[in-house]
This record gives structure tokens, sequence and C-alpha cells, in this order.
């Protein structure tokens, strides 16, 4: 081995340390920060304590490695800690804020070492001299930095470098799932051989008995790679605990947010997704939710306003809750709204569920003032788009003078779905079978070549969509036509095909780039025999039928009874049943 090979072992080696204390810095300064935040809700000696072992550790780690510039910084954060332990100063609303700041400097210090730049700017020199005046010393007049170790490589890692190493390790567990993904379709295959050699009267008991066990094997493997790619929700909800206080802040208000159910596990490409639109939400409760603390007081509640954020699985899925204790949605400033924009010719005579999903509209805002926050009318239905393209779903309940709750309903992960299969020619499409109510027959007066109608579904009118027009495949109508039947938040629907293929579990895959923006689809799968299934984006089919039987009411008294209710009660009549 040369020289050459020595150094570069070297560098191998020092860039793992450096991506070690990357993790670690991160873990210290986000541990610190939701300690300062529990801090200022109720004092507690164990807490300083807490946050200031995280300093000192991080101080240590950065001195190890020859970070002048954290060690420096971090020290001045210990004086004031240390002053708050000893009672020399109180732990205030100012200094906590102080100490807030200083986490955002030690977070970006820590990464600006990694990066090669190893000193002191001026906007840390100045939140320096800050700390000792809180701490009740008197700041040096400079300091000096040193310089950063030249015979040591240096990687650049940027705020997001800890996950790009997530992303590369994502990429390994992509490829065992599209691994899986193969094997799922030959087994499809081997299965339909089995079952034809069997009904043609051949001996292959044997066979399919073999084929049976690997069942459950195949299954276990599918789970524990799943499992693979689940992570707690946790992390991103204590992410929002400093937000939640800032925003609270900028309002001149007072929140706090309780977390419930961090445990929950989801997909890392459904988490990723979920930060944006839970941002959104969160802003809008603070900014239309909550209210004032002189208002608060005079409707006999806490100064300081409540949210909670809950995780918890449910029948195959995982649901978010984000609930708070505020004024909740005023129905009258929505009917007014609705009615200026159009959207509805009578809001007085909507259902409470339609009136209130009203605010998920483009554009629609109840706020008599723009505020930083929000106001413009962007935000809740890019939360409702961003849901809907996880295959999720959200509702809203609120109370007014009570609060407000709004759930989002999100898939564990986005690779697998238990999807049921319709055929329309020679097309399969799938839709995930927990929006599946039911399967009918349509009537044989009914069946024409309108790509849309409206049946009756024990006396309620189900808006439908014939899937042969909505996607231009040709052909004429079946003598015996299918309407299955999707419940959405938005509604109920039919979608009428020519034949029912049943359930089945699906390894659904992304469309490619040429296919992407499809409207009406969002994903494909691989089939038992080798055929590609398109998967169906349920919620804008959904939308589309309702639009389209509200355009045509005539049998109808008005639009709105084109909405049936999710809670109608039924006639003793039995559905049909799903196919096996």
């Amino acid at each position: 081995m040369g020289p050459g090979d020595m150094t570069s072992d070297a560098t191998v080696e020092w860039e793992k340390v450096l991506g070690i204390f990357s993790d670690e810095a991160e873990g210290l300064v986000a541990s610190m920060e939701e300690n300062l935040i529990a801090l200022e809700v109720a004092p507690a000696d164990s807490l300083l304590q807490a946050i200031l072992r995280g300093a000192h550790t991080l101080k240590g780690a950065a001195g190890s490695l020859g970070f002048q510039a954290v060690t420096d910084y971090t020290h001045g954060v210990e004086d004031l800690l240390q002053a708050l332990i000893d009672r020399r100063v109180a732990v205030d609303e100012e200094r906590v804020s102080l100490l807030l700041g200083a986490v955002d400097h030690l977070r970006d210090l820590s990464r600006a070492s990694l990066a090669g730049v190893d000193s002191l700017g001026a906007v840390h020199l100045a939140h320096l001299a800050r700390l000792k005046q809180g701490a009740g010393l008197h700041p040096a007049t400079e300091a000096v930095a040193a310089p950063a170790p030249a015979s040591l490589p240096r990687i650049p890692e940027s705020p997001g470098g800890k996950r790009g190493r997530s992303r590369m390790d994502l990429e390994r567990l992509d490829r065992i799932v599209t691994l899986t993904a193969e094997l799922s379709v030959a087994r499809g295959r081997m299965t339909q051989f089995l079952t034809r050699a069997e009904d043609s009267g051949a001996s292959w008991d044997d066979a399919l008995s073999l084929q049976r066990e690997m069942d459950p094997l195949f299954e276990e493997l599918q789970e524990e790679v799943m499992k693979v790619r689940m992570v707690p929700v946790g992390p991103l909800f204590r992410q929002h605990l400093r937000t939640v206080r800032d925003l609270a802040r900028s309002q001149h208000k007072q929140a706090l947010l309780e977390l419930e159910g961090e445990d929950a596990t989801l997909d890392t490409a459904v988490l990723d997704a979920l930060r944006d639109p839970l941002l959104h939400l969160l802003r809008n409760a603070l900014d239309h939710g909550i209210e004032s603390p002189d208002e608060r007081r005079a409707a006999g509640k806490d100064p300081r306003g409540h949210l909670r954020l809950r995780a918890f699985h449910d029948a195959g899925s995982v649901v978010v809750e984000l609930s708070d204790d505020g004024r909740g949605i005023q129905r009258e400033r929505v009917r007014e709204r609705a009615r200026e924009k159009g959207l509805v010719a009578a809001p007085e005579r909507l259902r409470d569920d339609e009136l209130l999903r009203l605010i998920f509209e483009p554009g629609f805002s109840t706020a008599a003032t723009v505020t930083e926050l929000s106001g413009r009318g962007v935000g809740m239905d890019v939360v409702r788009r961003d849901i809907e393209a996880l295959r999720g779903s959200v509702s809203i309940q609120s109370q007014e003078g009570r609060g407000t709750t709004l759930t989002l309903r999100l898939p564990l992960t986005l690779a697998v779905i238990q999807g049921f299969a319709m055929g329309v020619g020679d097309q399969v499409y799938v839709v995930p079978i927990e929006g599946v109510q039911e399967c009918m027959e349509v009537p044989s007066e009914e069946r024409t070549s309108e790509a849309s109608g409206v049946l009756s579904l024990r006396g309620q009118p189900l808006p439908y969509l014939r899937l042969r027009q909505v996607f231009d495949l040709g052909g004429g109508t079946p003598a015996r036509e299918n309407v299955v039947v999707l419940k959405h938040p938005d509604g109920m629907v039919g979608l009428a095909v020519d034949e029912l293929q049943g359930e089945g579990q699906r390894v659904i895959r992304p469309l490619g780039k040429l296919f992407q923006g499809i409207p009406g689809i969002s994903g494909s799968t691989i089939l038992g025999d080798g055929r590609v299934g398109l998967l169906l984006d349920t919620p804008s089919l959904v939308r589309r039928a309702i639009h389209r039987a509200c355009e045509h009411p005539e049998a109808f008294h008005s639009p709105q009874d084109l909405l049936p209710p999710t809670d109608a009660p039924r006639a003793p009549s039995r559905p049909s049943p799903l196919p096996e």
C-alpha cells in the first residue's frame, strides 16, 4: 500500500468522524431546543441541567475536532445557563429567547464548521455579547477564532446533509422494494398457471401445496422490508414545538403545542411529504384559530392557547389530528364568503360538513385582513391537494368558541396497497380497497353511451362516471355493466366498468415523466399476468362526477341533493357483495 492509499484511507476515516459529529450535533441542538421550550412553560432545574449537559457535550465534541468557533460560542451559552442555574438571573421570556437564538447559531456554526468555515461572524459575535449581558457578565470587546486545521480534509454539508445520507439508504431500500415487486409478479404468474393446470384435470396438488406454503413466507418478507422504511412521527412533530412558539410570538399571542402518539410510524416518503401540509395547518390554526390573550381571558379561557398534535394507527392507516381550543370556524362568515365567490347558490342549504369543506376550495379565506401567515386563500387547498396526492384524505370538525380539529388519514406506505381491480375493455384500473363501499349492476334502462349520469342508490342520488368514456377507450357498452361505489369526504360516487376483478395486494409504481399529470391517473402496478394496471386518482374522479352531476340537476330538487349524506340510513336491501 503506497502513501496515496494511506492518505485516501485517512480521508475516508475523517469523513466518517465528521458524519458522526454532524448527527450528534443535530441531535444535541434539537434536544436543547425542546428543553428550552419546556423551560419557558414550566421552569425547572432539571431542564436547565439537561440543557447545560447538551451544550457541554457539544462543546467537547467540537473541541476534539478543532472546531474553535463552535467551542467559543458554546462557552458563552454555558455562562448564561450557569447563571440561571445559580439563580443569579431569573428564567424569563427574554432569556429563553436569547438561548433559542443561540441554538440557531450553534446549528449554523456546526454546519459551517463541517463545510470548512470555522470562524465567528459579526452576527454571532453580537449575539454572544447579548448572552453575556443576559448572564450579568461584561462582554469582551472582541473575540478571535482560531483557524481551522489545514491538514484535515473537510466535506461540505448542507442543512439537509443528514437527510441526504438517508436518501442514499433509501435508494438501496427502493431496490429491495423493486425486487419484491418482481417476485410478486412471478408468484402471480405461477399461481395462474397452476390454477389452470388444476382446472384441466392435471395432478398438481403437490405443486399447489408448495405454492400455498410460499405465500405466508412472501408476505412476511414483504412486511419486514416495508418495516425498514417505517420511521416514527415524533421527530417531525417535535420540530414544530419551536415553530408554534415563534409564530405565536410574532402574532403577539401565546400558544403551547402538545404532542401525542410520537411512536406511530409512517413510510419515510409519506413523512417527508407531510412536512409542508402540517406547517400550513399549524400556521392557519395560530392565525385564525388561537385568539389573543385578552380575547381568551374575556371568553374565560387560559390566555395561552393550546394545540394538540396526535398520531395513531387505525385500520391500516395512520391518522394525524391537529386540534386547537381557539375560536372555531364561524359558519356565517363561511356562508357569506361562499356567496360572494359564487361557490354555491344557496350556502344556507349545505349540511355542516359540506359547509366546512368549503375552506379547502382554492382562493377561499374568511380572513378580514391579509397577514404574514395567512389570509390570501392559499394554503388549505394546497393541504388537500398534497394529502390526496399521498392517497390520503382530510376532514374537519369545528365548534364555534371551542376550537377546530383537522384530521389527516394517510396510508402507512406508498409502495403497497390493498387494491380493488376493475376491467374496462383490455385495460385494468385499481382503486384502494378502503374507499370501496359496494358494487351494483347498472339497470338496463341506464345503459347509455354517456360519460356520466346519476343512479338511485336506496333512494339516494349517486353520481357516476363511465370510465370507458372518461378515458376515451372506445368500444361499445357491454351487455352487463357494473358500478363500483366509492366513498370520499366530498361525497359518494360510482365508477361504471365492464367487469369486477376483485381485491388483492398491489405494488404501486410511479408513472414515468412522460405520463405524469394525466388527469385521473396517479400511478401504476404490475398485474399477475404481467400487464400494467393503472391506479385511479380517486379524489379528482369524485369531484369530477359531482361537478358533472351538478351541471344537470333536472331530476332533483337542488344540486346539493347530489351530495348524499355519508350517514344516511340504509334500507334493508342487501348490496351486491364484493367479488373474492
